[in-house]
């Protein structure tokens, strides 16, 4: 707008300054040419009332036309015959010159009329020429016709009149009357006029100018302006949103920022945080890790176990750098949290997966070999059952031989189908209908016992995709440790559920037995751990190898003395009958 403004406002005075000059240069034309008719007609009535009163001679009409030129703005007079040469002048040396050449004369053609033209002088200067034929004379016949002599007035017949204010009887060619006017005046005020629109047009030109840099700087500045914003707000929420935590301290390690994710891992707000020494606010052994970053040192990827005051060590990696300034100057520090919790667990994951397949391969070979001996052995021992009589000794010994090789040879069964890769039949199922299938399968056992089951399921459940026969097999086997935890009574609870924001499938499995004590939780999906005198520690190893060939998760939460909670988790796969 500023530019446009003065581009305009340019253009509007260079348009008014140029008309001006037009204007000035047509008064100025008209002022003089009105002016030299003047002085021309004033000269022809001089010329003529002398020449009619008194016989003017030559030297009389040359003093008048002296006398005519020495008034405020006339440069000269003069008289000249067609061929430009000067009957009379202002000046009387110059009487016998060339005034203008014969070819110029004919160009301007005088007539009767006033004429003006600009003309360059013999010093190179301007003058303003007025121009037409000479007639000192008012005949009322053409020039070369009529009575004798020079004219039809009596008193000029036979004068002393000179002979060149009349046309040439041979040709009849009038003389010419130039005046001469001084341009200067007005070409001063147009030089002053154009001076001026210079000067003004230079004004507007630097505003102009002026405003194009400001809008730059004030466009430069916006910009700059707006990119700090950006990026102070990009890292703001970079830094804010970081996954892991971010702690800064000044110089004299006092902490002067933690975002969000430190804030979840310390358990403490920010504004807690700020302004507190590092040492007393968090483990020591931090403010220990930052004296050694202050000294120059770097921590990249450190593990450690960070104290949270009276609440339990959480595993952390930790990298620390110093912050210096652009001179070097050290200001601060910087700390970099992430927990690595989820990391170890994926690890010991990791870890039992290997060792079960190691175990899986061993059990698989292992298996094979015994088998043999055992088909052997409990052929043998019941070729003695069927030999001995009834109620004897080696009767007795024979049928434990065979009872026991039928108990090892389900030994071998349940590690052979824990060490078989899992191989399911997926179809799309209600999942409260495979509930209600594995609770018949434990009715008489619920009876002995005096048992209450508790079902809790969720209605208009969607399908889900499983093995029925596998999964019924995952919670039959969890079914059985609630119940042999529980002595005498007690609950059994079940519950289904559907997430529709993460369609995820929730099977929970409760009971109100003795627990489980907390040290053996993390040991309870090895094979072969039990702490039962009768189990063979594989249940709970087999329901762990089920959910996990379902894509799905399991997990425990267990409280000595009052009970167990196991949870099922299944990711549910949206189809077009809807999410299963």
């Amino acid at each position: 707008m500023i530019i446009g403004s003065a581009v305009i406002l340019l253009g509007i005075v260079l348009v008014l300054a140029v008309r001006n000059i037009h204007r000035e240069t047509h008064h100025m034309s008209k002022i003089l040419s009105e002016k030299g008719a003047v002085l021309i007609k004033s000269f022809e009535a001089g010329t003529r009332t002398g020449m009619m009163s008194m016989m003017w001679g030559g030297n009389q009409v040359q003093t008048l036309l002296e006398a005519v030129s020495q008034q405020p703005g006339i440069l000269y007079l003069a008289v000249t015959g067609q061929n430009g040469e000067i009957k009379a002048h202002s000046d009387p040396k110059r009487i016998g010159e060339q005034l203008i050449n014969a070819e110029n004369i004919q160009e301007m053609n005088p007539t009767d009329k006033e004429k003006w033209r600009l003309m360059g002088g013999p010093r190179g200067e301007k003058s303003f020429l007025v121009y037409r034929n000479f007639r000192p004379l008012n005949t009322t016949a053409p020039y070369g016709q009529g009575a004798p002599g020079r004219g039809h007035h009596p008193h000029m017949r036979g004068g002393r009149h000179p002979s060149w204010c009349f046309p040439s009887n041979e040709t009849g060619e009038e003389p010419i009357i130039f005046v001469g006017l001084d341009v200067e005046p007005f070409e001063s005020a147009r030089r002053e006029d154009i001076r001026n629109t210079i000067v003004l047009s230079s004004i507007l030109l630097l505003l102009g100018l002026a405003g194009f840099l400001f809008l730059l700087v004030a466009q430069r500045y916006g910009a700059t302006r707006r990119e700090l914003q950006d990026t102070s707000a990009f890292f703001e929420k970079l830094v804010t949103h970081l996954p892991a935590g971010l702690v800064a301290t000044d110089a004299r390690h006092s902490i002067s920022f933690c975002n969000e994710a430190a804030e979840r891992l310390l358990g403490k707000t920010a504004s807690a945080l700020q302004g507190k020494h590092l040492k007393a606010a968090l483990d020591p052994r931090l403010f220990l890790l930052l004296e050694r970053v202050a000294e120059g040192g770097t921590i990249i990827e450190e593990e450690m176990e960070l104290n949270l005051n009276d609440r339990h060590s959480v595993p952390v990696r930790l990298s620390a750098a110093r912050i210096v300034n652009e001179e070097g100057i050290f200001v601060g520090s910087i700390l970099i949290l992430r927990d690595v919790k989820e990391v170890r667990l994926l690890q010991e994951q990791i870890r039992r997966k290997e060792k079960l397949a190691a175990v899986g391969e061993l059990a698989a070979g292992i298996a094979h070999e015994i088998r043999n001996p055992l088909s052997s052995i409990k052929g043998m021992a019941s070729y003695f059952k069927a030999k001995y009589a009834n109620e004897t000794d080696d009767r007795e010994a024979a049928e434990v031989m065979v009872e026991e090789v039928d108990r090892l040879n389900r030994v071998i069964s349940e590690l052979l189908e824990f060490a078989r890769p899992s191989q399911l039949s997926l179809k799309s199922t209600d999942l409260n209908e495979v509930v209600t299938h594995s609770l018949r399968l434990i009715e008489q056992d619920v009876k002995q016992k005096a048992i209450q089951v508790i079902r809790d399921e969720a209605e208009h459940l969607p399908p889900v995709t499983l093995d029925a026969d596998r999964f019924t097999q995952c919670l039959l086997n969890l079914y059985l440790n609630s119940i042999q935890a529980m002595a005498q009574g007690g609950s059994l609870f079940i519950r289904t559920a559907f997430d529709p924001e993460t369609r995820t499938f929730t099977i929970e499995v409760e009971d109100t037995g003795a627990g489980i004590d907390p040290a053996n939780v993390s040991k309870i999906f090895d094979p072969y751990f039990t702490t039962k005198g009768t189990g063979t520690g594989l249940g709970l190893a087999i329901v762990h190898k089920i959910i996990e060939a379902h894509n799905g998760t399991i997990k425990v939460r267990s409280t000595p003395g009052k009970g167990t909670v196991f949870t099922l988790m299944l990711p549910g796969t949206l189809t077009d009958e809807g999410p299963q």
